[in-house]
Formats: C-alpha cells, structure tokens, sequence
C-alpha cells in the first residue's frame, strides 16, 4: 500500500514537470496565431479599401474622391500610415483601358518571439485592386 502512495505522489510532480514544457510552445502557437489573424484582418481591409478606390475612380471618380473611398473603407484599422496610389492618374484615364489602386499599410508586431521570425517590423500589408475606366 504505501508504496503506491509514494508513486501517485511522484506522478503529481511529473504533470508539473511535463505542463512546465508544454506551457511555453502552446502560448507561443496561441500568440502566432493571434498575429496571424491581426495581420489577415488587415490585408482583408486594405484589399476591400483598394477595391472600393478603384471602383470609385472607375465610375468617373476624381482621384480625390477614390483615396476618400479608400479612407472611408479602411475605418476599421490605423489609418495614420495608410498609403494610396492611383495608377494613371486622372488626366491619363482612357476609356477601356484598367485603373490600378494599390493600398498600404505597416502593422506593428507585437508579441516579441513572433516578430523576431520577421525581419521586416512592421509588416506591410499590401492590397491591389484594378477595374477598367468606364
């Protein structure tokens, strides 16, 4: 009897040992895929902000008009460093021919083992979008 006493006694101690191991992996592949899911939520944004600029400058839109689009559909994230181009420009527009929005965006990683598997910090996020002039 005593000695299976002394065994679930030394049991106890090995989940401690083996949950001391395991702990440090599974809040690494928590945290990995918390980054992934912040930096996918941006590219889903910045690529439905190019998309509606380049719908806007589609239709007739002004260029102005196109980076309102494109700030209007980007509400959602840190607009502060949100780059635009618009390729032509609208003097260069011709009826038939695509319109290319391209929208950028630097997101901050933010957990420190994840972003030292960057080199680049912040990430940039790229959306690209193109609609032919109507």
């Amino acid at each position: 009897m005593l000695g299976i006493a002394r065994m679930l006694k030394n049991r106890r101690g090995q989940a401690l040992v083996e949950l001391a191991l395991v702990l440090p992996v599974v809040v690494l592949l928590l945290a990995g895929m918390m980054e992934f899911g912040r930096v996918f939520h941006e590219y889903l944004v910045v690529t439905a902000a190019a998309r509606e600029g380049a719908r806007t400058a589609a239709v007739g839109g002004s260029d102005a008009a196109a980076i309102a689009a494109v700030r209007n559909a980007a509400r959602s994230i840190d607009r502060g460093q949100l780059a635009v181009a618009i390729e032509p420009g609208e003097a260069g527009r011709v009826h038939g021919e695509p319109i290319t929005v391209v929208v950028s965006n630097p997101v901050q990683l933010v957990t420190p083992l994840i972003s030292a598997f960057f080199p680049q910090n912040p990430y940039v996020v790229q959306g690209r979008a193109v609609m032919r002039y109507e």
